[in-house]
Protein backbone atom coordinates (compact mmCIF):
# COMPACT_ATOMS: atom_id res chain seq x y z
CA UNK A 1 0.00 0.00 0.00
CA UNK A 2 2.61 2.73 1.13
CA UNK A 3 4.35 1.87 -2.68
CA UNK A 4 1.07 2.10 -4.36
CA UNK A 5 0.91 5.86 -2.85
CA UNK A 6 4.34 6.77 -3.07
CA UNK A 7 4.15 5.61 -6.88
CA UNK A 8 1.05 7.71 -6.71
CA UNK A 9 2.92 10.33 -5.46
CA UNK A 10 5.87 10.22 -7.94
CA UNK A 11 3.29 10.55 -10.41
CA UNK A 12 1.98 13.18 -9.52
CA UNK A 13 5.13 15.17 -9.45
CA UNK A 14 6.37 13.92 -12.78
CA UNK A 15 2.46 15.67 -14.05
CA UNK A 16 3.22 18.39 -12.30
CA UNK A 17 6.58 19.23 -13.65
CA UNK A 18 5.34 18.44 -17.06
CA UNK A 19 2.43 21.00 -16.74
CA UNK A 20 4.93 23.28 -15.67
CA UNK A 21 7.37 22.89 -18.46
CA UNK A 22 4.56 24.21 -20.82
CA UNK A 23 4.76 28.07 -20.39
CA UNK A 24 8.25 27.77 -21.45
CA UNK A 25 8.43 26.04 -24.72
CA UNK A 26 9.03 27.57 -27.81
CA UNK A 27 5.72 29.26 -28.49
CA UNK A 28 5.90 31.20 -25.20
CA UNK A 29 9.32 31.60 -24.95
CA UNK A 30 11.59 34.20 -27.62
CA UNK A 31 15.46 34.55 -27.04
CA UNK A 32 16.21 36.87 -29.21
CA UNK A 33 19.98 36.71 -30.34
CA UNK A 34 22.02 39.65 -31.49
CA UNK A 35 25.79 40.34 -30.99
CA UNK A 36 28.43 42.17 -28.97
CA UNK A 37 27.26 44.52 -26.32
CA UNK A 38 28.91 47.53 -28.31
CA UNK A 39 27.43 47.03 -31.77
CA UNK A 40 24.10 47.32 -33.37
CA UNK A 41 22.47 44.00 -33.00
CA UNK A 42 22.44 44.45 -29.54
CA UNK A 43 20.34 47.34 -28.45
CA UNK A 44 17.94 46.54 -31.24
CA UNK A 45 17.34 43.31 -29.60
CA UNK A 46 17.14 44.69 -26.32
CA UNK A 47 14.44 47.11 -27.83
CA UNK A 48 12.72 44.05 -29.80
CA UNK A 49 12.72 42.00 -26.80
CA UNK A 50 10.88 44.28 -24.22
CA UNK A 51 8.12 44.60 -27.38
CA UNK A 52 7.92 41.41 -27.57
CA UNK A 53 7.67 41.23 -23.72
CA UNK A 54 4.88 44.14 -23.34
CA UNK A 55 3.12 43.43 -26.71
CA UNK A 56 2.19 39.61 -27.06
CA UNK A 57 0.09 37.86 -24.62
CA UNK A 58 1.81 35.46 -22.26
CA UNK A 59 5.18 35.11 -23.79
CA UNK A 60 8.67 35.76 -21.74
CA UNK A 61 11.78 37.22 -23.83
CA UNK A 62 15.73 37.18 -23.09
CA UNK A 63 18.46 38.69 -24.79
CA UNK A 64 21.13 37.27 -25.57
CA UNK A 65 24.72 38.64 -26.52
CA UNK A 66 26.75 36.52 -29.44
CA UNK A 67 29.65 36.83 -31.69
CA UNK A 68 26.82 38.00 -34.42
CA UNK A 69 25.30 36.63 -37.72
CA UNK A 70 27.55 33.30 -38.07
CA UNK A 71 27.25 32.16 -34.17
CA UNK A 72 23.48 33.51 -34.28
CA UNK A 73 22.41 31.18 -37.38
CA UNK A 74 24.23 27.90 -36.33
CA UNK A 75 22.46 28.53 -32.42
CA UNK A 76 19.15 28.47 -34.48
CA UNK A 77 19.39 25.82 -36.23
CA UNK A 78 20.08 24.45 -32.74
CA UNK A 79 16.67 25.10 -31.63
CA UNK A 80 18.60 27.78 -29.23
CA UNK A 81 16.80 31.16 -29.98
CA UNK A 82 13.67 32.12 -31.64
CA UNK A 83 14.83 35.23 -33.25
CA UNK A 84 18.13 36.54 -34.31
CA UNK A 85 19.71 39.26 -36.33
CA UNK A 86 22.37 38.33 -38.86
CA UNK A 87 24.25 39.73 -42.28
CA UNK A 88 21.98 38.53 -45.24
CA UNK A 89 25.17 36.90 -47.33
CA UNK A 90 25.75 35.35 -44.04
CA UNK A 91 22.23 33.94 -44.43
CA UNK A 92 22.31 32.79 -47.55
CA UNK A 93 26.28 30.99 -46.99
CA UNK A 94 24.55 29.42 -44.12
CA UNK A 95 21.21 27.76 -46.11
CA UNK A 96 23.62 26.88 -49.02
CA UNK A 97 25.91 25.28 -46.15
CA UNK A 98 29.29 27.20 -47.00
CA UNK A 99 32.07 25.66 -44.76
CA UNK A 100 34.61 28.28 -45.72
CA UNK A 101 31.86 30.82 -44.25
CA UNK A 102 31.40 28.82 -40.90
CA UNK A 103 28.71 26.37 -41.81
CA UNK A 104 29.61 22.89 -41.52
CA UNK A 105 26.14 21.54 -43.42
CA UNK A 106 22.96 23.58 -44.57
CA UNK A 107 20.91 24.99 -41.94
CA UNK A 108 17.60 23.96 -43.45
CA UNK A 109 15.70 25.23 -40.31
CA UNK A 110 16.26 28.84 -41.36
CA UNK A 111 13.37 31.09 -42.29
CA UNK A 112 13.07 34.58 -42.54
CA UNK A 113 10.88 37.37 -40.64
CA UNK A 114 12.13 40.21 -42.54
CA UNK A 115 14.92 42.12 -43.84
CA UNK A 116 15.43 45.39 -42.11
CA UNK A 117 18.56 47.36 -42.37
CA UNK A 118 21.10 48.11 -44.86
CA UNK A 119 25.40 47.35 -43.70
CA UNK A 120 27.03 49.77 -46.60
CA UNK A 121 30.45 48.46 -47.94
CA UNK A 122 32.76 51.44 -47.03
CA UNK A 123 36.62 50.93 -49.29
CA UNK A 124 38.39 54.50 -48.20
CA UNK A 125 41.99 54.99 -49.15
CA UNK A 126 44.31 58.02 -48.20
CA UNK A 127 44.13 60.48 -51.26
CA UNK A 128 47.97 60.44 -51.44
CA UNK A 129 48.01 56.49 -52.41
CA UNK A 130 45.84 57.83 -55.85
CA UNK A 131 43.10 55.16 -55.17
CA UNK A 132 40.09 56.30 -56.73
CA UNK A 133 37.86 53.06 -57.92
CA UNK A 134 38.34 49.34 -57.62
CA UNK A 135 41.05 48.77 -60.73
CA UNK A 136 43.39 51.08 -59.33
CA UNK A 137 43.40 48.92 -56.39
CA UNK A 138 45.60 46.63 -57.47
CA UNK A 139 48.92 47.16 -56.33
CA UNK A 140 48.04 48.69 -53.23
CA UNK A 141 47.52 47.66 -49.81
CA UNK A 142 44.12 46.99 -48.42
CA UNK A 143 42.98 45.74 -44.85
CA UNK A 144 39.70 43.56 -45.63
CA UNK A 145 38.53 42.95 -42.11
CA UNK A 146 39.14 39.88 -39.60
CA UNK A 147 39.22 36.75 -41.66
CA UNK A 148 35.85 35.20 -42.26
CA UNK A 149 34.27 38.13 -40.53
CA UNK A 150 31.03 39.91 -42.75
CA UNK A 151 33.46 41.91 -43.37
CA UNK A 152 35.82 40.03 -44.63
CA UNK A 153 33.55 37.94 -46.78
CA UNK A 154 32.10 40.96 -48.15
CA UNK A 155 35.40 41.86 -49.37
CA UNK A 156 35.93 38.51 -51.36
CA UNK A 157 32.85 38.78 -52.51
CA UNK A 158 33.39 42.14 -54.15
CA UNK A 159 36.56 41.68 -55.45
CA UNK A 160 35.19 37.96 -57.48
CA UNK A 161 32.36 40.29 -59.00
CA UNK A 162 34.71 42.73 -60.11
CA UNK A 163 37.07 39.62 -61.34
CA UNK A 164 39.50 40.58 -59.09
CA UNK A 165 41.56 38.60 -55.88
CA UNK A 166 43.51 39.50 -53.37
CA UNK A 167 46.71 38.54 -55.35
CA UNK A 168 46.18 41.22 -56.99
CA UNK A 169 47.37 43.60 -53.95
CA UNK A 170 50.62 44.41 -52.95
CA UNK A 171 49.90 43.45 -49.50
CA UNK A 172 46.57 42.47 -47.28
CA UNK A 173 46.02 43.08 -43.70
CA UNK A 174 43.54 41.19 -42.06
CA UNK A 175 42.64 43.95 -39.74
CA UNK A 176 39.71 45.29 -37.13
CA UNK A 177 38.85 48.87 -38.10
CA UNK A 178 39.95 50.93 -35.77
CA UNK A 179 43.26 48.98 -36.04
CA UNK A 180 43.31 49.60 -39.96
CA UNK A 181 42.80 53.67 -40.09
CA UNK A 182 45.62 53.87 -37.48
CA UNK A 183 47.78 51.85 -40.56
CA UNK A 184 46.70 54.06 -42.77
CA UNK A 185 47.41 57.09 -40.46
CA UNK A 186 50.71 55.92 -40.41
CA UNK A 187 50.97 55.31 -43.96
CA UNK A 188 51.49 51.05 -43.80
CA UNK A 189 48.51 50.99 -45.44
CA UNK A 190 46.84 52.70 -48.77
CA UNK A 191 43.32 51.79 -47.85
CA UNK A 192 40.32 50.01 -46.14
CA UNK A 193 37.36 47.96 -46.73
CA UNK A 194 34.59 48.53 -43.93
CA UNK A 195 30.61 46.58 -43.73
CA UNK A 196 29.15 49.03 -42.03
CA UNK A 197 26.79 51.97 -40.98
CA UNK A 198 26.91 54.83 -42.38
CA UNK A 199 29.00 57.46 -40.54
CA UNK A 200 30.93 54.53 -38.96
CA UNK A 201 33.19 56.26 -36.35
CA UNK A 202 36.13 54.66 -37.53
CA UNK A 203 36.04 56.05 -41.40
CA UNK A 204 35.49 59.96 -39.51
CA UNK A 205 38.04 59.44 -37.13
CA UNK A 206 40.29 59.44 -40.55
CA UNK A 207 38.73 61.49 -42.42
CA UNK A 208 39.52 64.05 -40.10
CA UNK A 209 42.92 63.35 -39.71
CA UNK A 210 44.18 63.17 -43.69
CA UNK A 211 42.87 63.48 -47.09
CA UNK A 212 40.72 60.65 -48.11
CA UNK A 213 39.02 59.05 -51.71
CA UNK A 214 35.86 56.91 -50.87
CA UNK A 215 35.78 54.55 -53.69
CA UNK A 216 33.05 53.93 -55.91
CA UNK A 217 31.83 50.33 -56.09
CA UNK A 218 29.38 50.49 -59.69
CA UNK A 219 25.93 49.30 -59.36
CA UNK A 220 26.61 46.11 -61.67
CA UNK A 221 28.65 44.66 -58.92
CA UNK A 222 25.00 44.67 -57.10
CA UNK A 223 23.87 42.84 -60.11
CA UNK A 224 26.52 40.83 -60.40
CA UNK A 225 26.03 39.30 -56.89
CA UNK A 226 22.34 39.37 -56.32
CA UNK A 227 20.36 39.57 -53.28
CA UNK A 228 20.73 40.10 -50.37
CA UNK A 229 23.58 42.54 -52.00
CA UNK A 230 21.50 45.93 -53.44
CA UNK A 231 23.04 49.01 -55.10
CA UNK A 232 23.38 51.85 -52.70
CA UNK A 233 24.70 55.46 -52.16
CA UNK A 234 27.25 56.67 -49.63
CA UNK A 235 25.68 60.38 -49.44
CA UNK A 236 27.93 63.28 -50.02
CA UNK A 237 29.22 64.85 -46.56
CA UNK A 238 28.82 61.57 -44.72
CA UNK A 239 32.94 62.01 -44.76
CA UNK A 240 35.13 64.95 -44.16
CA UNK A 241 36.37 65.86 -48.03
CA UNK A 242 33.51 63.97 -49.46
CA UNK A 243 32.07 66.54 -51.82
CA UNK A 244 29.86 63.85 -53.77
CA UNK A 245 27.31 61.02 -53.31
CA UNK A 246 29.64 57.81 -54.22
CA UNK A 247 27.93 54.69 -55.35
CA UNK A 248 28.32 51.24 -53.34
CA UNK A 249 27.07 48.42 -52.17
CA UNK A 250 24.62 47.43 -49.27
CA UNK A 251 24.33 43.99 -47.67
CA UNK A 252 20.56 43.64 -46.00
CA UNK A 253 20.56 43.07 -42.42
CA UNK A 254 18.05 40.08 -41.49
CA UNK A 255 15.49 38.85 -38.67
CA UNK A 256 15.68 35.31 -39.04
CA UNK A 257 13.66 32.55 -36.79
CA UNK A 258 13.32 28.65 -37.28
CA UNK A 259 10.55 26.63 -39.27
CA UNK A 260 9.32 25.24 -35.89
CA UNK A 261 8.78 28.33 -34.40
CA UNK A 262 4.70 28.59 -34.67
CA UNK A 263 2.80 30.64 -37.45
CA UNK A 264 1.36 32.61 -34.12
CA UNK A 265 4.50 33.50 -32.62
CA UNK A 266 6.11 34.07 -36.04
CA UNK A 267 3.33 36.55 -37.04
CA UNK A 268 3.58 38.88 -33.45
CA UNK A 269 7.38 38.92 -33.64
CA UNK A 270 7.05 40.44 -37.23
CA UNK A 271 3.34 42.41 -36.39
CA UNK A 272 4.98 43.89 -33.34
CA UNK A 273 8.42 44.15 -35.12
CA UNK A 274 6.49 46.98 -37.81
CA UNK A 275 4.13 48.33 -35.16
CA UNK A 276 6.81 49.48 -32.65
CA UNK A 277 9.37 51.03 -35.03
CA UNK A 278 9.58 54.24 -32.84
CA UNK A 279 11.25 52.16 -30.18
CA UNK A 280 14.06 50.74 -32.12
CA UNK A 281 14.75 54.10 -33.57
CA UNK A 282 14.93 55.59 -29.95
CA UNK A 283 17.67 52.39 -29.20
CA UNK A 284 19.47 52.99 -32.52
CA UNK A 285 19.18 55.11 -35.52
CA UNK A 286 19.94 52.34 -37.57
CA UNK A 287 16.63 51.53 -37.30
CA UNK A 288 15.19 54.35 -39.39
CA UNK A 289 16.11 52.54 -42.18
CA UNK A 290 13.48 49.69 -41.25
CA UNK A 291 10.34 49.63 -43.67
CA UNK A 292 7.46 47.02 -43.54
CA UNK A 293 7.39 47.11 -47.89
CA UNK A 294 11.14 45.91 -47.42
CA UNK A 295 10.51 43.52 -45.64
CA UNK A 296 9.48 40.53 -47.42
CA UNK A 297 12.34 41.70 -50.30
CA UNK A 298 15.89 40.24 -51.33
CA UNK A 299 15.50 37.77 -49.25
CA UNK A 300 17.70 34.06 -49.85
CA UNK A 301 15.70 32.21 -47.33
CA UNK A 302 12.10 31.37 -47.33
CA UNK A 303 9.66 33.51 -45.13
CA UNK A 304 7.77 32.01 -42.11
CA UNK A 305 4.30 31.41 -43.05
CA UNK A 306 3.61 33.01 -39.97
CA UNK A 307 5.80 36.61 -41.22
CA UNK A 308 3.89 35.65 -44.81
CA UNK A 309 0.60 35.93 -42.86
CA UNK A 310 1.27 39.67 -42.10
CA UNK A 311 2.61 40.79 -45.46
CA UNK A 312 -0.35 39.39 -47.52
CA UNK A 313 -2.78 41.22 -44.84
CA UNK A 314 -0.79 44.31 -44.87
CA UNK A 315 -1.00 43.92 -49.00
CA UNK A 316 2.59 43.52 -49.19
CA UNK A 317 2.74 39.78 -51.06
Amino acid sequence: MKRHIRNLFAGAVALSFGLGAVPVSAAEFINVLTGGTSGVYYPLGAALAKIYGENIPDVRTQVQATKASVENLNLLQQGKGEIAFALGDSVRDAWMGNEEAGFKKKLDKLRAIAAIYPNYVQIVASKDSGVTDLASLKGKRLSVGAPKSGTELNARAIFKAAGMSYDDLAKTEYLPFGESVELIKNRQLDATLQSAGLGVSSIKDLSSSLPINVVAVPAEIAEKLGAPFLAATIPAGTYDGQTADVPTVAITNILVTRSDVSDEEAYQMTKQLFENLPELVAAHKAAASIKPENGPKGLPIPLHPGAERYYKEKGLL
